[in-house]
């Protein structure tokens, strides 16, 4: 058992790794590639001006941006399978991120662009914390169960893409180019000052997760389980969901509707340090954010000088992984009945 945990710990360490020397190579990538000798000049705070305007300016913040978003996804992913016990929900599918769009979008469309963007952020966090709110409400009877979270979310997730249509129809037609890349999800054009936005929100509220991760392993167990072991089961699924409905808000509110991450970051997650949550959480950010990095040098150099939005890679491969799992679940269950 001790061999085995030293395993999962080195494998975590080792996706850590991966995702920072990921992040540096990104910073290489784009119209005009740099060397790692340049970059690393630059980040030293002695390289060449030019190429110090492109990294700092343009391409640094937006892989950091890509790396925190894709972290907040992830975890958020895993503490929703986690606390709904559910392998096939993530943030997106049950309408949580769904309600940060229609947010965003209305506030977009309503306004015509008369009120400053930066006000995007807050918009589409109180709107995902509201969603997540409403789906609890609703699934509540005696408690809230899981399967009325997912089955409700669902719903919620349907009339949530019904709400994003009707806005843009009735919206002003200059801002539908701007409400379609918003929902496609990017990174494009961050700033330093959308990294700043984000990172509270992933610095706080992760480490707090992972603190009290182990009622996420304690609800595995069942209800009446998990309160014999002294977990209040209605309070701990009530505050891991507030915490992972806002880090999806806060990813949503700066990069707009990336989907799939939630889902697959956990899985391949799972697949490599076992389902313990203290390791599975750290694990899935850190592959959620490889998989946006990824995902937005490929749309930023397979098609230069077009920049393909991330979230129309994500999306790419993340709908064919869903329908595997689908299938393969459907099996599982067949095998065990």
């Amino acid at each position: 058992m001790a061999a085995l945990i030293k395993k999962q710990r080195s494998i975590v360490v080792i996706l850590f790794t991966l995702l920072l020397l990921l992040s540096f190579l990104s910073i290489l990538a784009g119209s005009l590639y740099i060397s790692p000798f340049d970059v690393a000049k630059v980040l030293m705070g002695f390289g060449d001006e030019t190429y110090s305007l492109i990294i700092w300016d343009i391409r640094l913040p937006r892989v950091v941006l890509a790396l925190l978003v894709g972290i907040a996804l992830g975890v958020a992913g895993a503490i929703m399978q986690g606390v709904i016990q559910n392998p096939l929900v993530s943030p997106d599918l049950i309408g949580i991120t769904g309600g940060g769009n229609v947010a965003a979008i209305a506030f977009l469309t309503m306004t015509g662009g008369r009120f400053s963007i930066h006000w995007m952020p807050v918009v589409a966090i109180v709107g995902s914390l509201l969603t997540g709110l409403l789906i609890y409400f609703l699934a509540w009877k005696r408690g809230a169960s899981p399967t009325r979270i997912v089955l409700i979310g669902l719903g919620i997730s349907a009339a949530m893409s019904a709400l994003i249509i009707y806005f843009i129809i009735t919206g002003p037609t200059y801002l539908t180019a701007q409400a379609m890349s918003w929902l496609t999800g990017s990174v494009h054009g961050a700033s330093w000052l959308s990294v700043g936005t984000l990172t509270p929100w992933v610095v706080i509220l992760i480490p707090i997760v992972i603190y009290a991760s182990r009622h996420i392993d304690v609800l595995q167990f069942g209800e009446q389980i998990a309160g014999g072991l002294g977990s209040s089961v209605q309070r701990s699924r009530l505050l891991l969901l507030g915490a992972s409905v806002l880090l999806a808000g806060a990813a949503v509110s700066i990069a707009g509707g990336i989907a799939f991450i939630g889902l697959m970051a956990p899985h391949l997650a799972r697949k490599w340090v076992g389902s313990p949550s203290i390791r599975l959480i750290p694990a899935a950010g850190c592959i959620g954010g490889m998989l946006l990095i990824i995902a937005d040098v490929m749309g930023r150099t397979l098609f230069s000088p077009l920049d393909i939005p991330a979230g129309g890679f994500i999306a790419l491969f993340g709908a064919p992984f869903f329908i595997y799992l689908m299938l393969t679940s459907h099996k599982r269950g067949r095998g065990s009945s």
